[in-house]
């Protein structure tokens, strides 16, 4: 399966808020997320892999932040 790279804003308010996406994102790594980073200060949250752009979204929501706004970068 080819593999993507989304970009989430995020609304992150403190690094309990950016540790609950890594959290998630790092479970996710068993279902094909390759690589992410979670930005705390710029609120951004980079995800490549292989699972679809509603899967990721869904996954990070699961954490009750707030997403802003997410695209396909690649």
């Amino acid at each position: 399966m080819a593999e993507h790279t989304y970009k989430f804003d995020v609304k992150m308010t403190c690094s309990g808020c950016s540790g609950a996406v890594t959290r998630v994102l790092e479970k996710a790594k068993a279902d094909g997320v390759s690589e992410f980073k979670v930005d705390l200060e710029t609120q951004e949250v980079l995800v490549k892999g292989s699972l679809p752009y509603e899967d990721v979204l869904a996954r990070i929501k699961k954490t009750g932040k707030e997403v802003r706004s997410g695209i396909t970068v690649e």
